[in-house]
């Protein structure tokens, strides 16, 4: 019936405006009647025509019914269903929520507290001293905190006079190029550029770092001095802590405090909890932050919150000879890490499952017991001395470092253990600050690189508790190592180069460096099980000059040469893309040619490409007389005057900081001497210039 087809057309319309719009449909009686007549056919033949109602036929079809039941209830539906204005809610007052204490002076008012020592730690050296000299204080009728400045409001430092006998302490340890420690980065930054007025807060500093290094504890000196220049009243001079001496922590520690350490009682900080129920969902496995976060990555990636990087390559560098020098890659991809030549990868590896082992052994505990460490003063920000609850073979494995010699402090409290009076009376001797202590102290766990299970092997009766050997041992680091490629180059990998540290010590043990034989064994899996590194990005001042057309001079001898393969990469990229680039000058150095020389096929295609305006290298062994990157340097001093005196060129030294890069340095002395025309003092003046523009960088370690 073709008045029906009419009707189903404006239906299905309607209907699909009312789904669409939520209008409702209405149909005027005049219009439904209309659409009831029925239309004749033009083209039909009149006497096929059929009547317009047989009076027998019903007014309305069953198909008209079922349509208008339809049509009633969408407008039913529409009436009831139809979205009301949503009325506004009413917001309760939120409660503030808890946040952390940031004034470091009203928490000492209601601890009671008046000694507050501040640390500025990368390596977790400064924050062990810093407790130690906390926790000892109270020996001497005094109380006191140890504070991370990263999280406490420093400009209330004025205040710390409100507080009777009160005394601020600074552990500074130095990183890199004289920087401030990544913790104390704020702190050095509000110092630098505020004017407060410190009159009459007493103060002390401590400074930690390493000879070896160009500027030798400068972290500590700038807060000696700057405390001063705003008024703070110093109680004792700054105390001077080598590194590479063993840290020399005595002296300084009994005159500006009489905190003298080698006194020392066995003070525990943290409590014992064992777990004999928990939910293993709710235990740490080797996490540094947020639980669970290797299962569940979520950026941004950073210390507390390591990336597990796949390792898609690991293959071996040298050709021959008894060292293994290795070099990786890391896929960063879906990370959002960015990095650029010249930064740091750190890296966080976990110790031998052997050694762990071992000390499980001596101690006769089992390793899977399920703990914690509480600390004994709630109102301490440290809860715990690593993430907690966790195994104590976690903590073994992830958060402690078993390896290093420990020092003497460890020693004296762990004395106490030792049921024969002579282990107990040679661990108190070289824990001790007398010459004959310090003498056994140096050779007999230093010199001979004794680690925690080398000592409870010698001591057959030290068996301390294990959860206070856990309190007492510092965390386990990250390593960090000079990014080997460019991220132009390589957006989504990062190169690592390195020499894997093995050797034997006047024990005759096998001491093996940790990060780098696990390192070794981060072989990539083709059975689908990918071997990953938890790693994120340090940010360096190890830069290319903002000019490429300025001429670089890069000096990296041995696992050195890292950061220039990222430089030389980069320099390539850019004359690449059309850039101006100035000349890119490498002296490298190995001791045989065809044994170790890293990266020799790539370099010599860097050079062959004219990339590398000149490749320099030291075969240190492959004559009688050995020939050191120093010594090509001074070779080739007129070419090197030129670069550097004439035509601005950027110097780079990375390696060895103990000898190589002091005898480098030497050389340019020499050269400044030779063809400036110089003295001595005015050669040494003109490098450290070159140091104050940014056109001398070192990337060095000892």
């Amino acid at each position: 019936k073709p008045h029906l087809l009419l009707f189903h057309e404006r239906h299905l319309l309607a209907g699909s405006e009312l789904a669409s719009h939520s209008t409702p449909l209405l149909f005027r009686s005049d219009v439904l009647s209309a659409l009831l007549i029925p239309m004749a056919d033009p083209q039909a033949d009149p006497a096929a025509q059929p009547e317009l109602m047989d009076e027998d036929e019903p007014f309305f079809s069953n198909l008209d019914l079922f349509l208008f039941s339809l049509i009633a209830g969408l407008i039913v539906y529409w009436l009831i269903f139809r979205k009301k204005a949503e009325p506004i809610p009413e917001f309760k007052k939120l409660e503030p929520q808890t946040t952390r204490e940031t004034s470091f002076i009203d928490k000492m008012k209601k601890t009671g507290k008046n000694i507050v020592v501040f640390y500025g730690s990368q390596t977790g050296t400064a924050e062990e001293f810093a407790n130690r000299l906390a926790k000892d204080a109270h020996r001497y009728g005094m109380k006191g905190m140890s504070a991370d400045p990263e999280e406490y409001d420093l400009s209330e430092l004025s205040r710390l006079t409100e507080i009777e006998n009160s005394i601020a302490i600074f552990c500074m340890a130095t990183y890199g190029e004289g920087d401030p420690t990544d913790n104390a980065q704020d702190f050095y930054d509000w110092l630098h550029e505020g004017d407060a007025d410190f009159s009459g807060v007493k103060y002390t500093v401590f400074a930690l770092g390493n000879k070896t290094y160009e500027h030798y504890n400068a972290m500590g000196k700038y807060v000696d001095q700057r405390l001063a220049e705003l008024g703070a009243q110093r109680i004792f001079d700054l105390g001077m802590g080598d590194d590479d001496g063993k840290l020399s922590e005595n002296s300084w520690v009994c005159l500006s405090l009489s905190l003298s350490l080698s006194v020392c009682l066995s003070i525990r900080q943290y409590e014992l909890k064992v777990h004999s129920d928990l939910n293993m969902n709710k235990i740490y496995t080797g996490e540094l932050g947020r639980l669970k976060s290797f299962e569940n990555q979520k950026p941004p990636f950073d210390s507390k919150n390591p990336f597990l990087a796949p390792v898609t390559v690991n293959r071996k560098l040298n050709k021959a000879g008894d060292r293994h020098l290795m070099h990786l890659e890391l896929d960063i991809t879906g990370s959002k890490i960015r990095y650029e030549s010249g930064d740091h990868v750190a890296v966080y590896p976990i110790n031998d499952s052997v050694i762990v082992n071992r000390i499980g052994d001596l101690l006769g505990v089992d390793l899977d017991t399920v703990i914690s460490l509480n600390n004994l003063d709630e109102e301490s920000n440290k809860k715990h001395p690593f993430p907690c609850p966790t195994t104590y073979r976690t903590a073994l494995t992830h958060y402690l470092d078993i390896t290093n010699p420990p020092r003497t402090n460890v020693l004296y409290e762990l004395a106490q253990y030792a049921t024969e009076p002579k282990d107990q009376e040679n661990m108190r001797k070289m824990a001790s600050s007398s010459a004959e202590g310090k003498a056994l102290y140096q050779s007999w766990v230093l010199d001979s690189c004794r680690n925690i299970l080398a000592i409870l092997e010698d001591f057959p009766s030290l068996r301390p508790p294990i959860d206070h050997l856990c309190e007492l041992l510092p965390r386990l680091q990250a390593r960090y190592y000079s990014i080997a490629s460019s991220s132009k180059v390589h957006p989504n990998s990062i190169h690592i180069c390195a020499v894997v540290v093995e050797y034997k010590t006047k024990t005759g043990r096998v001491n093996k460096g940790v990060a780098t034989n696990w390192l070794k064994n981060k072989m990539p899996a083709d059975n689908g099980h990918k071997a990953t590194v938890p790693m994120y990005i340090r940010k360096s001042q190890f830069r290319l000059p903002f000019k490429s057309s300025n001429p670089v001079i890069m000096i990296g001898p041995g696992t050195g040469i890292a950061p220039f393969m990222g430089f030389v990469q980069e320099r390539g990229w850019l004359k690449e893309q059309g850039k101006d680039v100035g000349e890119t000058v490498l002296y490298y150095g190995c001791r045989y040619k065809n044994e170790d020389f890293l990266y020799q096929e790539e370099l010599e295609e860097f050079e062959k490409t004219g990339v590398l305006t000149a490749l320099n290298v030291a075969f240190s062994r492959d004559q009688a007389e050995k020939v050191y990157v120093q010594h090509l340097l001074k070779k080739n001093k007129e070419a090197v005057w030129r670069l550097v005196h004439t035509d601005n060129a950027h110097i780079y030294i990375c390696g060895d900081a103990r000898y190589m890069a002091r005898d480098v340095q030497n050389a340019f002395y020499e050269i400044a001497e030779e063809l400036g025309g110089m003295s001595r003092a005015q050669a040494v003046d003109y490098i450290k210039k070159l140091m104050t523009k940014g056109r001398y960088s070192q990337d060095v370690w000892s």
